[in-house]
C-alpha cells in the first residue's frame, strides 16, 4: 500500500471514531440505583417501586434489555440507608432514584457527582439538597411531596372530625427537616383551634408506644402524624395504638386509612415515581440534574375511614366526606 493511501485511510478511521463511539454509548447497558424508604415486603414500597419500573418501561428502558436496575430497601432505617447508599454509589450507576428524603442526604455522604433524582421529600432547599427549586444546582433534583404550610391542614381536620381534640400528640422525626417544620407548621394554626400541642419523637417502637400510652391517659386527646420513614415504617403499631387508647389520628398519608387509620389527607406518593422515570430518562439522554427544576405535587388525597370513625363514636361530617377523594367503609 502506498505511503498517500496509508494516511487517507488512517485519517478516515479517526474521523468515524465519534461515530461509533456515540454508537457504543446507546448501546451500551446503562444502570440505575434505587434506593427505597421502605421494607422489600412493603405494599406501598412495591407499588411506588412498580410505578417507577413501568414508567421507564413506556420510556424505552427495560431492565436486563437496555438498563440494569439495582435496588436497595432501607426500611427506615439509618445504618441501611448510609451502608446502601455507598453500595450504590460504587457501582457506579448513571443515576440512581432515592424514594424519600433521608436516602438523599445519605446518597450526597457518598457522591457529589452521580446524578440523583429523588421522591417523597418534603425541603429539599432546607435540608441543603438543593440550591433553589427552580434551579437546583449540582446532581440532585426531583419531586416534593408537600409544603409545609399543608401541614397546618392536619390540626384543622383534627378538629373537624373530632371537635372535642384540646391536645394534639404530633408524631414527628425531629432528626430531619421536615420533622421539625411539620411541627413548626401545625404549631402556628394550634393556638387559633385551641389545642395544645405535645411533641413525641419517633426513635424506636417502645419508646414511641410509652409515650403515646403516657399522652392518652388525659382527656379529649388525638394524634397527628406528620410524614417520615419512620412514621411509615411503624404505622401498624401507631394505628393500633390510636385505636387502643381511642384517639382520633390524622395521618399524612392513604396508607394509614386503608390500614385502619382514621383520616389521611397528603400528595399521592405513587404518581411521583412515575414522574421520576421521566427526569432519569432525561439524565440518561444527558440532560444534567442541576437544570431540572424542582416539581411540587399535583394532587392532595383526603382519604376517611368510617369503620374506624364508629368505633371511635365520631359522626363524620357531611362537609368533610363530600371533600374527600375515598371513603373505606
Amino acid at each position: 500500500m502506498r505511503r498517500r493511501d496509508l494516511i487517507k485511510g488512517f485519517v478516515g478511521s479517526v474521523a468515524a471514531w465519534p461515530t461509533v463511539t456515540r454508537a457504543q454509548q446507546r448501546d451500551r447497558l446503562r444502570r440505575i440505583g434505587v434506593l427505597m424508604a421502605l421494607a422489600a415486603d412493603d405494599p406501598t414500597g412495591q407499588a411506588r417501586f412498580v410505578a417507577f419500573v413501568q414508567a421507564l418501561q413506556e420510556l424505552g428502558w427495560t431492565d436486563g434489555r437496555n438498563v440494569r436496575i439495582d435496588t436497595r430497601w432501607a426500611a427506615g432505617d439509618a445504618e441501611r440507608f448510609r451502608r446502601y447508599a455507598a453500595e450504590l454509589v460504587a457501582l457506579t450507576p448513571d443515576v440512581i432514584l432515592a424514594s424519600g428524603g433521608t436516602g438523599v442526604g445519605a446518597l450526597l455522604q457518598a457522591s457529589r457527582t452521580v446524578p440523583i433524582v429523588f421522591t417523597q421529600t418534603q425541603d429539599p432547599v432546607g435540608a441543603g439538597y438543593v440550591d433553589s427549586l427552580a434551579l437546583p444546582g449540582g446532581n440532585t433534583t426531583g419531586f416534593t411531596n408537600a409544603e409545609y404550610g399543608a401541614s397546618g391542614k392536619y390540626l384543622e381536620l383534627l378538629k373537624e372530625i373530632a371537635p372535642r381534640v384540646a391536645r394534639a400528640a404530633v408524631l414527628r422525626d425531629p432528626t430531619v427537616p421536615q420533622g421539625i417544620g411539620q411541627f413548626g407548621a401545625i404549631q402556628a394554626v394550634a393556638p387559633s383551634l385551641g389545642v395544645e400541642l405535645r411533641p413525641i419523637d419517633v426513635h424506636d417502637a417502645s419508646e414511641m408506644e410509652r409515650a403515646v400510652t403516657a399522652f392518652a391517659r388525659s382527656a379529649n386527646g388525638g394524634l397527628i402524624v406528620t410524614g417520615s420513614s419512620l412514621t411509615a415504617l411503624h404505622r401498624d403499631l401507631i394505628i393500633t395504638l390510636a385505636a387502643r387508647h381511642k384517639l382520633p389520628a390524622v395521618y399524612w398519608e392513604r396508607f394509614f386509612v386503608i390500614n385502619g387509620g382514621l383520616i389521611s389527607y397528603g400528595a399521592d406518593s405513587i404518581d411521583p415515581h412515575r414522574r421520576a422515570a421521566g427526569y432519569v430518562d432525561r439524565i440518561l439522554k444527558g440532560e444534567k440534574p442541576a437544570d431540572l427544576p424542582v416539581q411540587a405535587p399535583v394532587k392532595y388525597e383526603l382519604a376517611i375511614n368510617l369503620k374506624t370513625a364508629k368505633a371511635l363514636g365520631l359522626s363524620v361530617p357531611q362537609s368533610l366526606l363530600a371533600r374527600a377523594d375515598e371513603v373505606i367503609e
